[in-house]
This record gives C-alpha cells, structure tokens and sequence, in this order.
C-alpha cells in the first residue's frame, strides 16, 4: 500500500493535487483530522478492503493540537510498515494574497480579528510540524496549473521507490530564490553573455550562449565543481532514504548560465547517476 499525505499553505493548489490524484486510483479523503491518520492507514492497509493507493488531505484545518503531533503520527504509520510520502505545496505570501484576491475565496484562517495577511503567516507556523518533514515540496508560486498536473505526475506518480525524484532546476534571483530547493547554486558571478547584444535575444539552451559559456575558464571550473560535487553526493542523499531532490541553479535573470549550467548537469547526471530525473526553467519563456 501507498499513502500519500497532501499538505501545503492554502492557495497553494492542495485540491489540483488531491484531484490528481484521485484520477489516477487514489482513494482520497480531503481535510482529515491528523489524529485519526495511523487508524485510517491500518483499516486502509487492510487486504479486504483492496485500497492499494490512498492519499489524504491534511491542512491547517485541523486542530493545532493535532498538528504539533503529526511527527509522532507519521512515526506510527512508518512504523506499520506503510509507505507513506508527504507532499507540501507552498508559495510566497505576495502569490498567496494575490490569488486569495483575485478568487474573492475566504482564508480558512481569517475572521473580523485576523487579516490576510495575519492568517497566511499564522498557517505557515501551525504547518511547520508537517513542512519539516515533507518528502516533496513544490513552490507554486511561478507554476500555472497544468504546470503543476505535470509535475506531480513526473515527480509524485511517476517516482521510482528504488531511486530518489531529482529535479534540476534554473532560475533568476530578481524573481526569488524557489523555496522547494534542497541544494542551491549561485552562478551570478560567472561571466554574463547577457551584456553581449549578440548574445542577448538567446538563452543557455542555444549554440551561441553555449560556445561563449564553454570558453569561459570559470564557467567550466565552477561546472566541474558542482559536478562533483552531486556526483558524490546524490548517492548519499539516496543511502539516507531521500526520496526527492530538488537542485536549484540561479543566475540574475534564469535565460543564460543558469540555463545553460542546469541543461549540462542533467544531460551528464542522466548518464551517470539516474534515469529519475527531471529539467525545468523556471523562468525561461
């Protein structure tokens, strides 16, 4: 049996993942009281009842006592012999407002003594039991909705219990550092084709920013570099029952090194280390 604990900050697209996974034979339940999780595992793991695939919705709606006892929760049904992930979907304060106001939706937390904003940062800290644990965590904040179908099916529905879920990912500092990242690379002070007119209109995908990138020695030392680095590493993440990864690349924009870097070690990792293993940019068009 697997189980599949859906958390995350409201607003943040708890349900788009709860319905994805119900399209793919999950039995979900939204909104359970976190108390009641190692009695729903154990009836859940029951053979008769055939619920080979479960996953439920656990928030800050619950009770806060309910919440502080979650790590002890979890314990319980590890410790049952369950396979159970717990995936966190998260995003910034300013998305969050922004999308609450946009919907006209009602914060969970909100009422004639609690704004907005109040409430957005009181889930975040009655959540902290949960997002410490967490498995998986997806920063939504720059992910339209069938971006976020996607990565669930790639990351969530299409991991390999045998092997850890690593995304390689770049982005641009002036649009925030992602807040799912496990491992960060700051490549800004490597040399920029940005401030090439030539090179500008591309991006670390294209021959150009390639072959100016590549005669670069700095660019192929700090390559090596965190080349090495995870080549070490990632097989020890994977040791200490890591199940994901997610590997942020930044530079100033998220077009041209970052782009480039991340495009290199996932082509190089790919042949090396794993099959599980996922590209994106960020901020790329």
């Amino acid at each position: 049996m697997r189980l599949v604990v859906v958390s995350g900050r409201s607003g943040s697209g708890k349900s788009t993942a709860l319905h994805l996974l119900e399209d793919n034979g999950y039995y979900c339940i939204d909104n359970l009281p976190a108390g009641l999780l190692p009695e729903l595992a154990k009836e859940a793991n029951n053979t008769e009842l055939n619920l080979p695939k479960v996953a439920i919705s656990i928030d800050a709606r619950n009770l806060p006592s309910d919440l502080r006892r979650f790590p002890e929760l979890l314990k319980q049904v590890r410790d049952a012999g369950i396979r159970c992930d717990i995936l966190f979907l998260a995003a910034t304060d300013e998305v969050l407002i922004k999308r609450f106001s946009e919907t006209r939706r009602k914060h969970p937390l909100t009422d004639s003594s609690h704004s907005l904003a109040e409430a957005i940062a009181e889930e975040l800290r009655l959540l902290e039991p949960i997002i410490d644990l967490a498995d998986l965590k997806i920063d939504t904040s720059h992910l339209t909705l069938y971006q976020l179908r996607e990565q669930l099916k790639q990351r969530l529905l299409g991991s390999d219990a045998k092997q850890p879920s690593i995304l390689i990912q770049s982005f641009g500092f002036k649009r925030g550092v992602p807040v799912d990242a496990d491992l960060v690379f700051d490549v800004r002070c490597l040399p920029n084709p940005y401030w090439n007119p030539d090179l500008r209109p591309y991006s670390g995908k294209d021959q150009p920013v390639c072959e100016f990138l590549e005669a670069q020695p700095d660019v192929q030392e700090m390559y090596q570099d965190i080349f090495q680095f995870l080549q070490k590493w990632l097989p020890r993440y994977a040791a200490g029952e890591r199940s994901y990864m997610t590997i942020a690349i930044g530079c100033t924009g998220g077009h041209h090194r970052s782009v480039y870097l991340a495009e290199r070690l996932a082509r190089e990792l790919g042949d090396t280390s794993t099959n599980n293993l996922i590209l994106r940019h960020r901020d790329l068009p």
